[in-house]
């Protein structure tokens, strides 16, 4: 006797991510096809009886809302919006997902879910990850959560979590390898081209080190400085010079201001500019180093391995922009 499909319920807060909803559909859709059997019966939920209005503008209408209960759920997950960092609590919403998830075999998050998800309790002191660019809103907010930044997705128990947006799509591989196996997972990753496991961390594809000087104005003026001239000498002594100030009281202050010390800050810079650099397809890897104030390029594979999580030469394969 063949027994009933799964049932995904994918929640989707005002102003998703589309594509923290049709990523991983079409990935268990694509895992029927390739099956030709019904495993999977995605079911789409709003959190009100109307059209979902997504971040790019499209409209659906959900299968369901928080107003109806879902039987014989088998896996729930929280899509991200670009607005949920701001969003209000809506105690029906945590309601559904904590009695939901209570009878789920697995529950969680994609890319900025992890904020509306966090709010049921479910996750604390749990291994998740999120969009990198609000890992450390979510770690802040909720401190009993193992947040780890670079990862695509995790799996801690009951409790799946990925990253930003197309990572939606690598979770459900990998819960597809969990349900059916290997062979069929790869499949479908062939079928749609994409990575049955993406190399790397998404900390590959952050801007954490492009944000906007912070601190007092000097300070800032030393930050413009070390970004616009990454291969000079930033030594704390010729930084504490150009701040005139004595080193200990220069990077005492920096630390206060930066939370970083200063030679973190630098190696963050320089890594940053590599990226770039690197990017443009046009420097080697070994001449990108020179350019970026490293030795060697061993200096500045060491650096990009801490801060990337992958070699400055994988990287240029992956991202350097097409030239003509």
């Amino acid at each position: 006797m063949q027994t009933p499909p799964l049932t995904i319920a994918i929640l989707a807060p005002p102003g998703v991510q589309m594509l923290d909803v049709s990523g991983p559909a079409d990935v268990f859709a694509e895992a029927n096809r390739q099956t030709r059997r019904e495993h999977y019966r995605v079911v789409t939920v709003g959190t009100a009886p109307l059209a979902v209005a997504a971040s790019s503008g499209m409209r659906f209408l959900p299968d369901r809302t928080v107003l109806e209960d879902i039987d014989r759920l088998d896996t729930l997950l929280v899509a991200g919006s670009p607005d949920l960092a701001e969003a209000a609590t809506d105690l029906r919403v945590i309601d559904w997902m904590r009695r939901h998830a209570g009878v789920a075999r697995r529950y969680g998050s994609i890319c900025s879910g992890s904020l509306l998800f966090a709010q049921t309790g479910l996750l604390d002191g749990r291994r998740v990850t999120t969009h990198w660019k609000v890992a450390d809103l979510l770690a802040q907010r909720h401190p009993t959560l193992q947040v780890e930044p670079d990862a695509f997705f995790m799996r801690d128990g009951p409790v799946c979590t990925a990253a930003g947006v197309t990572a939606g799509m690598d979770l459900a591989i990998a819960l597809v390898e969990e349900d059916l196996g290997r062979e069929v997972a790869m499949a479908v990753a062939s079928e749609l081209v994409m990575f049955y496991r993406r190399p790397g961390g998404q900390m590959q594809f952050s801007r954490h080190g492009e944000a906007a000087p912070a601190g007092r104005g000097a300070l800032q003026e030393l930050q413009r400085y070390v970004a616009s001239h990454p291969g000079e000498n930033h030594s704390v002594a010729s930084m504490a010079g150009r701040m005139a100030m004595s080193e200990r009281h220069f990077a005492r202050i920096f630390r206060a201001e930066m939370n970083m010390t200063p030679a973190e800050f630098v190696e963050t810079m320089r890594v940053e500019a590599a990226r770039r650099m690197l990017e443009t397809g046009g420097e080697t890897p070994k001449r990108v180093a020179t350019l970026c104030g490293y030795a060697d390029a061993n200096g500045l594979r060491r650096a990009f391995m801490r801060r990337v999580g992958i070699t400055p030469a994988e990287y240029r394969k992956r991202h350097a922009h097409a030239r003509t």
